[in-house]
Order: C-alpha cells, then sequence, then structure tokens
C-alpha cells in the first residue's frame, strides 16, 4: 500500500470531518449573519420551485443512502434477510433514482444561474465550486452505477462499507481494505471528502439549520392569550 494512498484514504479523511465540524462551529459563532442559502428567488422565480424541489429531493436520497448503506454493520443486514447481492442491487437502483432526480434539479438550477444576468452577478466563486463540485461528483457516482454492476455479488461494496466503518471506529487500516477497487470508487471517494472540506466555507451550511429546525417538531406549544 503507498502512502498516497494511505494519505487519501486513511488521513485526508479525518482532516475532511475535522474542519468540516470545527470550522462549521467556529463560522455559526463568529460570521452568523453569513450563515444562509442566499436564496435567489426574489431575483428570479422561474425554475426555481421544480429544480430546487428535484435537486434537494435526489440529494437527501444519496445523503442518506450513502449514511445508512455504508455504515450500516453487515450483519445487521444479515439479521434483517438482506444478503449483499441484495443490497448491491437495491443501491444501484435506489441510488440511481435519486441520481438522475438529483441530476435533473441540477440542470435546471445551472441552467437558471447562467441564463439571469442577476443571479450570475450575485454568484460567489465558493458557489461556483460548490456547484461544479457538486456536479462532477453527481457525474462519478453515476458513471461508477456501471462498475457496480459488475459486481453484483456486492463484494466491492462490502470493501467500501468495510473502509467507512473502519474509519468511524479510528482504525488505522481502513485504507487497506480498498486498495484494489475500481479508480472511479476512488475519485468519488476524494471528492465526496472534499465536499466536506469546502463545506463551512460555502453556503452548504444552511444544511445545519435545515436539521435543526427537525428539533421544531418536539418543541412545546406557545401559550397565546386573547387580550382582555
Amino acid at each position: 500500500m503507498s502512502s498516497l494512498h494511505t494519505l487519501a484514504f486513511g488521513v485526508y479523511p479525518y482532516i475532511c470531518i475535522a474542519v468540516f465540524l470545527i470550522g462549521s462551529l467556529i463560522r455559526f459563532d463568529r460570521e452568523q449573519y453569513t450563515w444562509k442559502s442566499d436564496s435567489s428567488q426574489l431575483l428570479r422565480t422561474g425554475q426555481l420551485r421544480v429544480g430546487s424541489n428535484l435537486f434537494h429531493i435526489g440529494i437527501l436520497g444519496i445523503f442518506f443512502g450513502h449514511l445508512f448503506g455504508l455504515l450500516t454493520p453487515i450483519p445487521v443486514f444479515h439479521a434483517l434477510g438482506i444478503e449483499a447481492p441484495a443490497k448491491q442491487m437495491l443501491a444501484i437502483v435506489a441510488g440511481g433514482a435519486a441520481g438522475f432526480v438529483m441530476l435533473i434539479g441540477l440542470l435546471i438550477l445551472l441552467h437558471r444561474r447562467f441564463t439571469e444576468p442577476r443571479i450570475r452577478v450575485t454568484t460567489t466563486t465558493m458557489d461556483w465550486v460548490v456547484l461544479w463540485l457538486l456536479a462532477v461528483q453527481l457525474a462519478l457516482g453515476l458513471l461508477s452505477l456501471y462498475f457496480s454492476w459488475q459486481h453484483r455479488d456486492g463484494a466491492e461494496m462490502i470493501k467500501l462499507m468495510t473502509w467507512a466503518q473502519h474509519l468511524v471506529t479510528l482504525r488505522t487500516d481502513a485504507a487497506s481494505y480498498i486498495i484494489d477497487v475500481a479508480p472511479i470508487f476512488k475519485l468519488h471517494l476524494v471528492l465526496g471528502m472534499t465536499i466536506f472540506l469546502v463545506f463551512p466555507f460555502s453556503r452548504l451550511v444552511h444544511i445545519w439549520s435545515g436539521f435543526a429546525a427537525l428539533t421544531y417538531l418536539g418543541r412545546a406549544y406557545q401559550v397565546v392569550r386573547a387580550r382582555r
């Protein structure tokens, strides 16, 4: 195993997660006025509703699919009666569907941002960086479906799951499990980790607020008394 491989898949993930968490906390503490999605709805409403909804539905499906798919221990799937080939097909079908939904939404949003001068002028350099990172990452993910189809036995998927689970349990041998996976999977992993790296410096931080909004579901009712 080369030093570069160990750095990319054994060290770089921890750097990205550290920047992701600490950077988000520092930004929330020091720059709360920049903690927003910078919606462009006031500049042009056309295409936004359809494009944004499709984009968010797709990316949420992909995010939670990766989260539970990679981090759920293999014995749990076996206990549920889901063997590796079945899980591989589920990942291909569900991931592919969510990916294409996100792709349609992203293309609509990119077209809107390119063709509306007022939106293009207000788009920052970091906005473009994030948009193209997401676009390339999505393209790699969709292209990887072909390679996943070639490994319908789930062997490659198990390697990726073992890598992810060894990372979160702080084991030093995580990188060794994916040394021989297809290069497209490695590119997909590196780019995905890079998105976490740039997260605190972009408008993506508004995602934290989206998850935090779920706490409203459990808050106490507001008591309103009639004026006498």
